[in-house]
């Protein structure tokens, strides 16, 4: 099932609304890992659109799981952005309503090797990249100023 591509599929690139999740994990440096996605080539956190029929909870674990090959907790709740609207490069428009976890390790190595990875590292505070979603950098600011939860 691939919920968002059923609906592109009906309604070409018309304006949609469409659920997110995405989850910071961060190990004992303090450092917090970044996705580099193959269909940007840029830095996010990992996570990604939910399915029909699929939880916020379940959504960020199915996600950590295929672009990190990492198993997650969820820890705690970070925020919820409804405030930006994302204009694809196929022409595609949506409003993106994201939900936002602070995960935990569980089990699992970091695997790159997926078609939505290029790349995983981990990222101080002070050496983070640019981060090509602005509600993940938000989020990350967020994080990073220890104000949360936050909705925007």
């Amino acid at each position: 099932m691939d919920y968002i591509h059923d609906i592109r599929q009906k309604i070409g690139h018309e304006p949609i609304i469409l659920n997110f999740v995405g989850g910071i994990l961060i190990n004992d440096k303090n450092e917090v890992l970044l996705q580099k996605h193959s269909d940007m080539n840029k830095w996010d956190l990992p996570g990604g659109a939910m399915e029909y029929g699929e939880t916020v909870e379940g959504t960020c674990r199915r996600e950590f799981r295929e672009e990190t090959g990492l198993e997650v907790i969820l820890n705690s709740f970070l925020g919820l952005s409804s405030n930006h609207i994302q204009r694809y490069p196929n022409s595609d428009v949506a409003q993106a309503i994201v939900t936002f976890f602070l995960v935990d390790y569980c089990k699992g190595e970091l695997n790159s090797k997926n078609n939505e990875t290029l790349d995983l590292k981990y990222f101080s505070k002070e050496n983070l990249p640019e981060i090509f979603n602005r509600q993940h950098a938000s989020c990350l600011q967020h994080y990073f100023e220890h104000d949360f939860p936050y909705f925007e």
